[in-house]
């Protein structure tokens, strides 16, 4: 996927809809801006609810805790 966009006078890019279509983007959506060397990484922010359970089974060994912290 290699479409293009222009930066407006307002500083404002409009995604091209194949993008928008490929991801499952819709208006309002919140997007966060990562800087990657000359560029910006364009990820979605999840939902609070969407991030229910994704840790699920995971392993605590090795976690530390606050107390042996320095």
């Amino acid at each position: 996927m290699s479409e293009t966009a222009i930066l407006s006078p307002k500083f404002q890019i409009a995604i091209p809809a194949k993008t928008r279509a490929a991801r499952g983007w819709q208006a309002g959506q919140v997007f966060a801006l990562i800087p990657k060397g000359a560029g910006v990484l364009l990820m979605p922010v999840p939902e609070r609810d969407e991030l229910a359970g994704i840790a699920k089974g995971a392993s605590t060994a090795g976690y530390r805790d606050r107390v042996n912290r320095i």
